[in-house]
């Protein structure tokens, strides 16, 4: 899969200090971008993508040939018109679609970084994002929207660069990782590590992929962005193109058969040290922490407007993790909307066809646009 050719790369030469005491400079940062931006440059929309995501946030992934993961959203008169808005996404460092990550060559080394790749952080991410407004000539962005991982970009980009944007649209997502969260990502990476054909990280330079712990990692993953309702009502206990259960351990369940079709895709299109890094990235997170315990200090600088999104049937990250977001607004009196969508889709609800989410988000934007 030669992946260059269709990667749009900008690469930062500016030295970039990383949270780990690293500096990383030089380095390929991959995005796309959807409309045009206009005369006064006031129109453009970062999007941040979540764990899997890349910088193909709409239209047909040119790498996959499969659509982009928020072409509900994302698109000429969708909620993020691209008739009107400006949207740019990159790969986020770490990742695996074109920017600087673990599947690079190190340049000291000659070899493929794989687990030498230094531990990065959201705010790392955020960091090296920022530069493609210079590289676009954007003073101030009209909006930053993510969910789930993109909103903790969002959180960050707003308290590190606090006039660079108009608005804001953090959706399903958190101010720092629960112990919950933390525990069902490392069941992800001990997953891809007790693979043997993880190597210690090393598996690219031997030609080799630890296929099977990768797809594990992403089932564990997939059942915590789904519902117990959801899961109940798609599935429920239907089996697998039979009448009787086989008593073996084939997929007997429709739902098993449907997590081992998750996980065998998921393989063909992302790297296993990405995940771990990635992951890594999400549970370092804490805003909280990062201003001695007072969240409401993260975002003091900032005129923006916030849009906070939750959804009702989200456990992975809760409406009330998505309320102290808004607590801490309004503790300093931040000019903070909220809504809790009802879905029954679980987290993954911010990337799937639920009308009353794509309704408000096209609302909030149009109508801050028009301000």
């Amino acid at each position: 899969m030669n992946i260059k050719e269709n990667i749009k790369t900008l690469i930062i030469k500016k030295p970039l200090k990383l949270d780990c005491g690293q500096i990383i400079k030089n380095f390929p940062l991959a995005y796309e971008t959807y409309g045009s931006l206009n005369k006064n440059k006031d129109n453009a929309i970062l999007v941040f993508h979540a764990l899997t995501g890349d910088q193909f946030v709409t239209g047909i992934n040119p790498i996959t040939n499969k659509d982009g993961w928020w072409t509900y959203a994302v698109g000429p008169n969708k909620s993020i018109d691209t008739n009107k808005y400006f949207v740019i996404c990159a790969n986020v460092i770490g990742g695996c679609m074109g920017s600087f990550g673990p599947n690079h060559e190190n340049p000291k080394t000659k070899k493929i970084y794989g687990t030498d790749f230094p531990v990065i952080t959201i705010n790392d991410m955020v960091n090296a994002q920022v530069n493609l407004l210079d590289h676009f000539g954007i003073e101030k962005l009209f909006s930053i929207v993510g969910g789930s991982m993109g909103g903790m970009q969002v959180l960050q980009f707003v308290s590190n660069y606090p006039d660079k944007t108009k608005t804001v649209v953090p959706i399903a997502c958190t101010s720092s990782h629960s112990a919950q969260n933390i525990a069902f990502n490392e069941l992800g990476r001990q997953a891809i590590t007790a693979d043997q054909n993880w190597s210690d990280g090393k598996y690219t330079s031997q030609n080799i992929v630890p296929d099977k712990g990768l797809a594990v990692a992403r089932m564990a993953a997939h059942i915590t962005y789904l519902s117990k309702k959801g899961l109940q009502e798609k599935f429920g206990r239907k089996l697998q193109e039979r009448d009787d259960l086989k008593f073996g351990f084939d997929a007997d369940f429709q739902i098993e058969s449907y997590l081992r079709y998750q996980g065998s895709v998921f393989v063909d299109r992302f790297d296993a040290n990405s995940y771990l890094y990635i992951t890594r990235a999400m549970d370092y997170f804490d805003l909280v922490k990062q201003f001695n315990g007072n969240l409401s200090n993260a975002f003091k600088n900032t005129k923006a407007k916030f849009f906070v999104i939750s959804f009702t049937s989200d456990w992975l990250y809760p409406t009330q993790e998505n309320k102290d977001i808004v607590i801490a607004l309004n503790a300093i009196g931040a000019d903070v909307g909220f809504v809790e969508i009802k879905s029954d889709k679980g987290h993954d609800s911010f990337l799937l066809d639920v009308p009353d989410f794509l309704k408000a988000l096209k609302n909030f934007l149009d109508k801050s646009y028009s301000e």
